[in-house]
């Protein structure tokens, strides 16, 4: 007998291990490791993964595989060894590590149905038997929403239906109708001089395939010929043509045209960059390098000459970029160098999309993949290089189990293969510039732009003083000159808002209520397209109130600044302006995004006004000007990375202007001009930032200098949720050194989400090998109560949200 071992699709830590399971005898040489099965488990059938396979297994009596899902593995070996890292790494169970690596159309969903038990039919209501007519099961939904709901109850109850789980196959592969000659090209020609003429449609169609002898999409053909498919039929009845229905890829960029490009002569800093890369891929040398090179300063050339090497020394690449700033532009560049050998992998594009760029790379058709965080799990077996541009970014790190971070999964994925990792910024983390300096990577430096441009003149304006000369507009006096300005000179900007929405929040100014979600512990948002306040955190909404809820007064008026506000403004001061608006709101719907982006590059608007979204990845030659109208945003969350993220975000938007022939400025408008992190973006001086940056994280003992892990314990009633966060803190102290810094309980910044209390413990190390296995009993000791208390604990190892 072959026995397989499975991981089951029950995150639980009891089911946190592998299932033995007889293989049937017709799969006993089909089954492999990473292959997807069908299973029973208790009553239902679940997915699994095959995690081993071995002659005999200890327990006696197996269940059998009941089905196979793959034809071979979706997870080849070294995925699978991934798995077992992770989870250990981010406290996940195995099922959510393994289930991460696949796009979501290979992710089980499961439906659950009714059956009669065997022998049970004589002992049915005559009235539901007619439900079950030629049908084995009935759906669930029909049978729990109908006006027979209470019978079919009963008789669940009495055990003569019984409830059965099965497992929905999400694989929609699509198919496409195609035509193709049945016979020889001779026999064609033969036949076309017995069609008659007034059969001129079959003529046409058989000269066509006379000029075009293949297979061609019936679509394709039909419009060629202008003809219906009744002629292809005939054709096909006469044995002279053949149909066949044959799977095809969803090519989001298919009414796309990509020209051919070639690499640019690397300037000598370039060149010097480059070289030590080279030698890694040459004699197969897993390195970290840091690149670290001034917005504009030609990074994503020295990425395309890396990967190029690799592609030719026979290898695959992985190249991830932040999602935000997966612009059109990005996807160009890569495709016009690569054309075919590329695949996009992407939350923009439909799960069915993803689902097809993921089977490009599985099956070997590509060579790069492209991609946001998740793509650092594509099924290559041959990496040559993993490149991450903008590092920085904290979508990098997944804020859903398993919680893990993109770099180190590239690092860990290239240690396997024994490749370089590139690390690509203008203002890298704190933390991989350290390791630079300490020679844990490797530091490569671009200070100059591309054909020495200069970096743009920046100049700060204190909002202050604007307010004080009676200036009450969200403009200052300078950016509106520039503005106009450039509208006169018919050149472009960019205006960041460090937000979305119409307005921060509605207070009444007869009483101060100001409108709070009724199930977080945050103000609602002004929307005004349709009117609405809304909570970002829960999705809840409710109209705008005409009058306060409290004291009835009208007086109800908006605070903070929203990017549907800036554009009303914009249209009272600038009537004549063109502007495109990016937001959250604006880029929901697929497609929006580059819709957008490519309206403003060829020049249908003057303005391109957004959120965080627009402040990277934007290279458009007539943008001359940048305006952050918030600087401060950031600096006031309680985050000890809020300067960091603000002179990251400031530097990075800034980076858009001037970096083609005509020269750039930006202009910050802020309220706190004499903060260091704005300051110095202002000359764009990352050296002198890291330098004070680090003084400060030295001081309260923050990372880069300690490493930190943070349990935040959830429940929807406060003192159970106090009581847990005290136990946990206290047997935290208890077991780790006095070396180690542990902090709390305390609320959470945002202390209350969905209805559900939440409070924090924060740890604070350099050296607890104990740790990870206290966490884990944490999580142990509380998960098997969760299903008696419905207390969460979440534990985030190195967090980048603090809130």
């Amino acid at each position: 007998m072959s026995v397989a071992s499975v991981i089951v699709d029950v995150p639980a830590k009891q089911t946190d291990r592998e299932f033995d399971y007889a293989i049937p005898k017709k799969w006993e040489n089909v089954i492999q490791r990473g292959m997807r099965v069908i299973v029973p488990f208790g009553p239902r059938m679940v997915q699994g993964f095959v995690a081993g396979l071995k002659e005999k297994s200890d327990f006696g009596k197996l269940r059998n595989i009941k089905e196979i899902l793959d034809i071979e593995p979706v997870l080849n070996e070294e995925l699978l060894n991934l798995g077992n890292w992770l989870t250990e790494e981010t406290m996940c169970f195995k099922i959510q590590a393994l289930q991460s690596m696949l796009p979501s159309a290979l992710k089980a969903k499961y439906d659950k149905g009714l059956r009669i038990v065997e022998g049970k039919d004589t002992l049915i209501a005559a009235e539901l038997l007619d439900s079950f007519h030629n049908k084995d099961v009935i759906p669930w939904k029909e049978a729990t929403e109908g006006n027979q709901a209470s019978l079919f109850q009963k008789e669940v109850q009495k055990g003569n239906l019984e409830v059965v789980y099965f497992v929905k196959d999400q694989l929609n592969k699509k198919t496409a109708r195609f035509v193709s000659p049945n016979v020889s090209l001779t026999e064609l020609e033969r036949h076309l001089s017995t069609i008659p003429d007034r059969a001129r449609k079959q003529r046409e169609l058989i000269s066509y395939f006379i000029e075009n002898y293949g297979k061609v999409q019936l679509k394709d053909l039909l419009a060629a010929v202008e003809t219906t498919h009744s002629t292809v039929k005939s054709l096909a009845a006469k044995g002279l043509l053949m149909e066949s229905d044959e799977e095809v890829y969803r090519d989001p960029y298919k009414d796309r045209t990509f020209d051919k490009t070639s690499p640019f002569i690397l300037t000598e800093e370039q060149q010097a960059a480059i070289e030590p890369v080279r030698k890694s891929i040459e004699k197969d040398l897993h390195d970290v390098f840091l690149l670290y090179g001034v917005t504009g300063s030609g990074k994503t050339e020295i990425y395309l000459q890396a990967i190029d090497a690799v592609i030719k020394k026979g290898g695959e690449a992985i190249m991830l970029v932040p999602e935000i700033s997966l612009t059109p532009q990005t996807v160009k560049r890569f495709k016009e160098r690569f054309g075919e050998q590329v695949a996009v992998m992407h939350s923009g594009l439909s799960i069915g999309e993803r689902y097809d760029e993921w089977r490009k790379i599985h099956r070997k058709e590509v060579k790069l993949v492209v991609g946001a965080r998740s793509a650092i799990f594509a099924p290559f077996e041959n990496l040559g290089i993993i490149v991450i541009d903008e590092e920085h970014e904290s979508s990098y790190k997944q804020e859903e189990t398993p919680r893990y971070h993109a770099r180190d999964v590239a690092i860990r994925r290239a240690q396997s293969h024994k490749c370089p990792v590139i690390l690509g910024s203008a203002t890298p983390t704190l933390e991989s510039f350290a390791r630079a300096k300490k020679d844990v990577y490797k530091l490569l430096t671009l200070e100059k732009r591309m054909n020495n441009r200069a970096l743009p003149g920046v100049s700060i304006i204190d909002m202050r003083e604007e307010l004080r000369a009676g200036n009450r507009s969200m403009f200052s006096g300078m950016l509106f000159t520039k503005l106009k300005e450039r509208l006169d000179r018919d050149e472009q900007t960019v205006l960041l808002l460090n937000k979305r929405g119409h307005s921060s929040f509605v207070m009444c100014r007869n009483c101060g209520l100001v409108t709070d979600c009724p199930n977080c512990d945050i103000s609602l948002t002004y929307h005004r397209y349709n009117h609405s306040l809304k909570c970002h955190y829960c999705a809840h909404e409710e109209p705008m109130p005409a009058v306060c809820p409290d004291c009835g007064s009208d007086h109800i008026r908006f605070f903070g600044t929203g990017t549907q506000k800036v554009e009303e403004e914009l249209g009272k001061i600038l009537p004549e302006a063109r502007v495109i608006r990016m937001d959250v709101d604006t880029t929901s719907r697929k497609g929006s995004h580059e819709r957008l982006l490519n309206a403003f590059q060829e020049g249908q608007a003057d303005i391109l006004l957004g959120t965080q979204m627009i402040a990277k990845g934007l290279d458009f030659p007539n943008i001359t000007l940048v305006g952050v109208l918030t600087a401060d945003t950031m600096l006031h969350l309680p985050d000890f990375r809020s300067s960091e993220k603000t002179f990251q975000l400031l530097t990075q938007v800034s980076g858009r202007a001037g970096r083609h022939e005509k020269a750039g400025e930006v202009v910050i408008q802020t309220y706190t001009p004499e903060h260091y992190s704005i300051e110095l973006s202002g000359f764009q001086d990352y050296d002198a930032f890291y330098e004070r940056e680090m003084y400060i994280r030295r001081m309260n003992n923050y990372p880069p200098y300690y490493y930190m892990a943070l349990v935040t314990v959830s429940h929807e009633d406060l003192m159970e949720t106090v009581a847990a966060t005290e136990k946990i803190t206290s047997y935290l102290k208890s077991g780790l050194s006095p070396a180690a810094i542990v902090l709390g309980p305390v609320a959470s910044p945002i202390s209350r989400i969905k209805n559900r209390y939440r409070y924090q413990c924060l740890i604070k190390y350099k050296r607890e090998p104990k740790l990870k296995k206290m966490l884990r009993t944490i999580l142990e000791n509380y998960q098997q109560g969760t299903a008696k208390n419905d207390l969460q604990i979440n534990i985030d190892l190195n967090p980048q949200i603090m809130m």
